[in-house]
């Protein structure tokens, strides 16, 4: 499907991030281009079984790429940034990026072999850059990582105003303070739409400064005797240097342990925003040092399965050991759809006697997303015509879209992945819908998540499977027993009893079909299937995948 965005129109286009949080995709389009604005990625999905990273389907831009100018990122967050290295190749346009996240991308795409293809162009604030009939200005914001920023496309009809993630934080610990001004100075221009963020739509006042945030955190661990481990996002780079900081000034060292931790690390000194921390210590020191003079960092408050502390959890982390009365900071918020694993994590870790401390029990986390009052002073500063409201499921943005009518914007939009809304100095409207997909990275494959692939997963894993191998002469007569294999059906006690028993009728049963039947494989696989079939719906009530591989002796 191809659409060639007017002149006198601007296009907004979601194929990722609006109805969920994460895999962000968006697309603007004006005098028959299209420009990219971030290229995410999420994560475990329950319609997709086995796969762990997912992301949104660029098909509708793929067709049209020799359309696409170019691909704006607004931050290194792992659902703005994580997909370029996958699906790149089926771009292969320029990439913007700010110092900091293009430090990141570059290690990413030299890890997929892209590093010499994939050109990265540096932006930085007050730098005007034209590409096609669209300017690019960006604004500096605050966020839980350096180098956010907040884009102005400017065309030949207005500006939009396309915020990323973002809050208002006066006491940042990484970075200058939102600017401001700069945001109040677009109040003088015709903003045609602000595109927002909705994380946090319900969240009353203010959402909390690092600052605030570092003080409740030395009042908690100042006292504590033994280890103190913080579980948080490996990219919340102000987190991770306020719980330095405060290993600093309680007498601890910091040890990191976590992939991606280091690979933050390594990006945040290189670009100086942690310059004035001590070095971090690796794994190997942790058991090293007195408990009472160590402070762990570490990769899992999702309850991720792979990561450190789900390792030490389960007391299979080959240098780290928490034992009774050490002490786990989770210092993050819950993802949605996270809840039942990260609960899991919390179980194990105090079956050890590990005391948890998560943001339902102290002031342990500030959000990186703005609350309503900060949405409001943004409104107040920008007067923009319209809300497009983005970054959140279905309710977050309808939330979004009717305080934005509240807060005297006259039109708001709840964004819908796959939905065109057409700008105009006139008017804002929902237009007509593209075909929009998930993409699920399955080992180094990407599927889509209507494959039938994925239903057959859900099937083996709900009813086990059957696999039958028989062998057949020349006579088309069985040379032996049916070979018969129940893996995820029953217990190893029962499965010896069931297969003789299967084997018994099917030797029997097979017997009854004709000379020229059994010269058919389709009729002796269908056979075989509704026989085991109807004998395992009788056995225990489940009606598992049967493979039936036949062999013929010429």
């Amino acid at each position: 499907m191809t659409i060639l965005p007017k002149n006198d129109e601007v296009l907004f286009l979601p194929l990722g991030g609006s109805n969920e949080i994460g895999m962000n995709l968006n697309l603007y389009g004006h005098d028959q281009k299209w420009l990219m604005v971030d290229l995410g990625i999420s994560f475990m999905d329950p319609a997709m079984p086995g796969v762990e990273v997912t992301m949104p389907d660029p098909k509708f831009i793929h067709e049209q790429r020799n359309q696409l100018l170019g691909l704006v990122l607004t931050h290194a967050h792992e659902d703005h940034i994580g997909a370029v290295p996958y699906l790149w190749p089926q771009l292969e346009c320029p990439i913007y990026a700010t110092p900091f996240t293009a430090s990141l991308l570059r290690n990413k795409l030299k890890e997929a072999g892209l590093e010499k293809k994939a050109k990265i162009t540096l932006i930085n604030p007050g730098q005007k850059i034209s590409i096609g009939p669209f300017e690019i200005e960006i604004i500096h914001i605050t966020h839980s990582i350096p180098d956010s920023y907040a884009v102005i496309l400017r065309t030949k009809l207005g500006a939009i105003l396309h915020t990323g993630d973002w809050k208002f934080d006066p006491g940042p610990v990484v970075g200058p303070v939102s600017d401001e001004k700069a945001l109040q100075s677009l109040s003088q221009e015709n903003v045609l739409a602000v595109v927002g963020d909705s994380t946090n739509i319900y969240t009353l006042g203010h959402s909390g400064s690092e600052q605030e945030l570092a003080q409740s955190l030395i009042n908690i661990t100042k006292n504590f005797k033994y280890r103190i481990a913080f579980a948080c996002f490996a990219s919340n780079v102000a987190r991770i240097k306020t719980i330095a900081s405060i290993a600093q000034k309680i007498g601890r060292h910091v040890v990191l342990a976590g992939k991606s931790l280091w690979r933050i690390n390594a990006a945040a000194r290189e670009c100086n925003y942690l310059s004035d921390m001590q070095e971090f210590l690796p794994e190997e020191e942790f058991m090293k040092l007195p408990r009472d003079r160590v402070l762990l960092i570490c990769t899992g408050s999702q309850g991720e399965e792979r990561s450190a502390l789900a390792k030490i959890a389960n007391k299979t982390h080959p240098r780290i050991f928490l034992e009774k009365d050490d002490t786990v900071i989770f210092s993050s918020r819950i993802i949605p759809g996270n809840e039942i694993v990260i609960n899991k994590l919390h179980n194990k870790l105090v079956d050890l006697g590990i005391n948890i401390i998560t943001e339902k029990d102290e002031f342990v986390h500030v959000s990186g997303h703005p609350a309503q009052e900060e949405l409001a002073t943004m409104y107040r500063y920008v007067k923009p015509k319209a809300l497009i409201a983005v970054h959140g499921e279905r309710h977050h943005v309808m939330a979004h879209a009717k305080f934005a009518l509240k807060c005297q914007i006259p039109h708001a939009i709840a964004g819908r992945n796959g939905t065109i809304i057409r700008i105009t100095n006139e008017s804002i409207e929902e237009d007509e819908t593209v075909i929009h997909n998930k993409l699920g990275l399955d080992g180094t494959k990407l599927i889509p998540k209507e494959s039938k692939i994925f239903k057959e997963r859900h099937k083996l894993l709900n009813t086990g499977a059957v696999f039958i191998t028989m062998i057949f002469n020349q006579k088309n007569d069985l040379m032996a027993k049916p070979l018969i294999n129940l893996p995820g059906i029953l217990i190893e006690e029962e499965n010896v009893p069931l297969i003789e028993r299967i084997t018994g009728n099917l030797w029997a049963s097979l017997k009854q079909l004709s000379f020229d039947d059994r010269q058919k494989d389709i009729v002796v696989k269908d056979f075989t299937i509704s026989l085991i079939r109807s004998m395992l719906k009788d056995y225990y009530g489940k009606k598992p995948m049967i493979y039936v591989h036949l062999l013929r002796m010429s």
